[in-house]
């Protein structure tokens, strides 16, 4: 799991910068919720202070009730899910690749 932190640093800039890979022995919610826990406590990082959190469109990530958003939803309210832009993005790439012969 590639972890990516976007915060607002001391002079108001949003910045996203690359934060940890951590190896997982599966994807469901809950595995993933505690290894990224882990990883924020271990720096000093609150999960309380979370503000959003972008990840792709698989069900463990933002299904019906008990999918990752969902579990940090309960540790902090304030923590509104955004489909990551990106994998939008390489969703879009690879469709256009597998259509096109050229690509």
């Amino acid at each position: 799991m590639a972890i990516v932190l976007q915060f607002v640093d001391v002079s108001g800039v949003i910045r996203e910068r690359f934060f940890d890979f951590v190896n997982v022995l599966d994807t469901t919610s809950l595995t993933l919720k505690k290894e990224l826990s882990d990883v924020l406590t271990r720096n000093n990082l609150s999960i309380q202070n979370m503000r959003g959190q972008g990840c792709d469109g698989a069900s463990n990530m933002c299904g019906a009730f008990n999918d990752l958003h969902a579990l940090f939803l309960r540790d902090c309210p304030y923590a509104y899910y955004v489909h990551c832009f990106a994998h939008r993005l390489q969703l879009a790439l690879v469709w256009t690749a597998e259509k096109q012969d050229y690509v």
